[in-house]
């Protein structure tokens, strides 16, 4: 039998979609599952937000209950159409792009979930994020996909999941609070504090430095011959060599000078404000 894979609604214009993930979907995923029922082996929820083009920015999402067995799956739909609703008054350019789930596979059941979503989102093909809970390796595996029709012409069909690229992305208050969280892992208290504005110059520069010396590394590598190089990654430091200005060390070193005096300076005057402050509230306190 000759079997047919209908894959035009996935690749437009022979491009591939991306999705990018925001840090605090993982985090509300991750939520749901910690408080889903007892008994329960996944949850589910619905995916919001933003499309451009063949990128899709998922920047939110909500739970939505559901039940479900070998035999059958139940979704509460009008939970997820109430949830959308005031999401929508919230946020009007949040729209539904998919959905979620927990567990290291795709189920059967996972199909009918899927053709739900697809009613929702008509205009394109609903993204379908699972994320596996059970650590294996000691890793959270995220993976993405989209669905396609596959079958027999004019017989029975079915769906098939590919999957499609998946990133985090994050903005820079984000990422900050993401490496807060990071280093806390490895504290006996599980807490972290919150470092100063020198602290945070000194840890990007020390970053900067270990970043600068691998790329050295791989390129005396491929200068030696001991590596292959590859034309992509020196494209990329190629790039990136290109895009820092020209300056004089002795020029970068005078405007370097003058940010630090600056930052000093405001933090004099922030100290000598608070004492201020607390020194009145005492002649206050003697009255």
């Amino acid at each position: 039998l000759g079997h047919t894979c209908m894959m035009a609604d996935l690749y437009v214009d022979g491009a591939a979609p991306r999705l990018q993930v925001l840090p605090v979907v993982y985090f509300s995923i991750l939520d749901h599952f910690m408080r889903r029922n007892e008994g329960q082996e996944r949850v589910i929820g619905t995916l919001l937000g933003t499309v451009s083009g063949q990128t899709i920015e998922v920047s939110s999402c909500f739970p939505v209950p559901h039940s479900e067995s070998d035999e059958q799956v139940a979704v509460d739909m009008e939970y997820h159409k109430s949830m959308s609703e005031l999401h929508q008054r919230v946020n009007a350019r949040e729209v539904v792009v998919g959905w979620y789930a927990t567990g290291g596979a795709i189920t059967e059941q996972s199909s009918l979930i899927h053709d739900f979503y697809g009613r929702e989102t008509l205009d394109r093909e609903p993204v379908h994020l699972l994320l596996d809970t059970s650590l294996k390796g000691g890793k959270l595996s995220v993976n993405g996909f989209i669905s396609a029709s596959m079958g027999v012409p004019s017989g029975t069909t079915g769906t098939i999941f590919s999957p499609i690229r998946t990133e985090v992305m994050y903005h820079e208050s984000e990422r900050m609070a993401v490496d807060l969280l990071a280093r806390a892992t490895g504290a006996t208290d599980a807490a972290s504090s919150i470092v100063s504005d020198l602290d945070h110059v000194d840890q990007a520069t020390q970053s900067i430095r270990a970043m600068i010396n691998q790329c050295l590394a791989y390129v005396s590598k491929v200068v030696s011959g001991e590596t292959k190089g590859d034309a992509q990654i020196g494209r990329y430091l190629l790039d990136t060599v290109s895009a820092v200005p020209r300056i004089e060390p002795a020029q970068f070193e005078k405007m370097f000078n003058n940010v630090v005096q600056d930052l000093l300076m405001v933090v004099y005057l922030s100290n000598l404000t608070r004492t201020q402050v607390s020194l009145q509230e005492k002649l206050l306190a003697l009255e």
